[in-house]
């Protein structure tokens, strides 16, 4: 008689930092409610039993109807995006600026260096990239999510590791073949996207909200990895805040992805509970990473912080900052070599 043993997938730093902050993936979907987080105890709270890991999927919407047939199962076939059709119909945004990426800075940085070997830090992104990707492609059973291919990468408080994710998760994306990806500068008040990637700086995001005649395409660097374009912070302004509230910002927005049916924004937040322009920015996009830095982020931060983006439908943790263990998983030592 055969011992056949089903093998567990090992959970994603995103179901992760959902199941170590009492969230049930499976059973409340990707989507967060700040009320179901649990209480803060002042001591640290005792580890809950493990739980299968599910994939994360949304609820699924139930239609009032009365005796119907029984339902045939079909292969779901993914819808349109309407988002898509009005991007292909307008010109698209020309970069005027040239930049390359700095390996080297990187690589000591322990970040995704593209075209070399694959890394563990690689592959975790490319988990978080497919989830990210399925939610607003409509693959599978999922709706497709309103203005998901922009993704908002915050974090309660400075440190914990937002432009570290926001950079990699960028860095992953660009090497897609359906889509290219326009990373975007938005922490105003200490930008660090550029220093990271090791380009140099120019007008950027606040400039271009705050004359609207200044050429779009002065604003944005086209690298070296042809699906990667950056969008600096640009020149500090006393109203940033309300040039990112105002419908100039979506207008722009929308600007950049005119031409482009494939393009995914990836917008660098300041700290949510350090700068008012998370919150607001969270109106302008579709999904939401919040970053939490293992062992150091407090839940009542997270809780503040999420209560505070309450204008984002769509909100997902992501662990950093994990240590792993001599026998945990280890990703990258299957390849000899690739990219993120």
């Amino acid at each position: 008689m055969n011992d056949q043993r089903k093998v567990k997938r090992p959970p994603s730093l995103l179901e992760r930092a959902a199941d170590m902050f009492g969230l049930d993936p499976a059973a409340n979907a990707p989507t967060i409610d700040v009320s179901n987080l649990p209480p803060e105890a002042p001591k640290k709270a005792k580890k809950a039993k493990a739980e299968p890991v599910a994939e994360v999927l949304p609820p699924q919407s139930v239609d009032p109807v009365g005796d119907a047939a029984p339902a045939v199962e079909t292969a779901p076939t993914p819808k349109p995006s309407p988002r898509k059709e009005i991007a292909k119909a307008a010109p698209a945004v020309v970069p005027t600026r040239q930049g390359s990426i700095d390996r080297e800075r990187l690589a000591s940085h322990g970040m995704i260096v593209p075209g070399t070997p694959v890394t563990g830090i690689s592959e975790e992104y490319r988990i978080v990239k497919r989830e990210l990707i399925r939610n607003f492609g409509g693959v599978g059973n999922r709706p497709v999510l309103p203005r998901g291919h922009r993704v908002l990468i915050a974090s309660a408080n400075p440190g914990e590791g937002k432009t570290f994710s926001a950079v990699n998760l960028a860095l992953s994306l660009a090497v897609e073949a359906d889509h290219d990806v326009l990373l975007i500068d938005a922490d105003i008040a200490k930008p660090s996207v550029l220093e990271a990637l090791g380009l140099d700086d120019g007008p950027g995001l606040m400039d271009a909200l705050a004359d609207p005649h200044l050429p779009v395409g002065d604003c944005l660097i086209q690298t070296d990895i042809p699906g990667l374009k950056v969008m600096p912070a640009g020149t500090g302004h006393m109203h940033d805040t309300e040039l990112l509230a105002s419908a100039r910002t979506e207008a722009l927005l929308g600007q950049l992805e005119a031409g482009a049916p494939g393009r995914i924004l990836i917008i660098d937040s300041p700290p949510v509970l350090a700068a008012s322009p998370a919150a607001v920015l969270a109106g302008h996009v579709g999904q939401t990473i919040m970053v939490v830095r293992a062992d150091e982020t407090l839940e009542s931060s997270l809780r503040d912080a999420i209560g505070l983006m309450g204008a984002c439908p769509h909100i997902q943790l992501l662990l950093n900052g994990v240590k792993f263990s001599p026998g945990g998983r280890r990703f990258g030592t299957y390849y000899g070599q690739g990219g993120a």
